[in-house]
């Protein structure tokens, strides 16, 4: 990728790596860039840097204008996700404005998502490691909605926890639309993403 001219996008999904939190609500960053790498048709592997599983090539229609892509899933525990995307985006010279970053959001309905650029944190520590490394909130963010949690249940075990089997049943349509959100922003742009998800 690197002789090619055309612009790099960095997808980062967020997550806790391991088989102890996948099916967490917390790692639906992961399961949507594993849909986009299944779309690229590659599978995620080591990046030389130790600190992410990557994948580089073109989502959609392959054009002499469609951007290049490096999907990552960080190996690093939330709060320290901000390193290995750092590392990542010195290493394929991607500005914080070409970064996107998928993770879950409490005060987004299940089933509904939204997509911004900058912001701050609103609690959630990856985005917050994401900001401390990279000097810079000024990444977009495609945020997918998991609710807040029942009652009183404390909104870190909620987010430490497995989708319920209702949920399970819609999952696989919301992480697909994520997918589609992160593909229309790239080949897109901003405003016409928001339009078409921000609903």
């Amino acid at each position: 990728m690197s002789d090619d001219p055309a612009p790099v996008w960095l997808v980062v999904g967020l997550g806790n790596p391991g088989p102890a939190y996948a099916g967490h609500r917390h790692n639906v960053g992961y399961l949507v860039v594993e849909v986009l790498a299944e779309r690229m048709g590659s599978p995620l592997r080591a990046h030389k840097s130790g600190r992410a599983d990557v994948v580089e090539g073109r989502l959609g229609p392959i054009g002499p204008d469609t951007p290049r892509v490096v999907l990552a899933r960080p190996r690093a525990y939330m709060n320290e996700i901000g390193g290995p995307v750092s590392t990542l985006a010195k290493f394929y010279k991607v500005p914080p404005e070409r970064i996107v970053a998928v993770h879950d959001e409490l005060d987004i309905p299940f089933g509904a998502l939204r997509v911004k650029l900058g912001g701050g944190d609103n609690g959630h520590n990856g985005l917050r490691s994401m900001r401390g490394s990279l000097s810079s909130g000024e990444f977009h963010r495609v945020r997918v909605g998991v609710g807040r949690p029942p009652g009183r249940q404390d909104p870190a075990d909620f987010l430490l926890s497995n989708f319920s089997a209702t949920e399970r049943k819609e999952l696989d349509m919301n992480v697909v639309e994520a997918a589609d959100a992160v593909e229309s922003l790239v080949a897109d742009g901003l405003e016409t993403t928001q339009q078409r998800f921000n609903r």
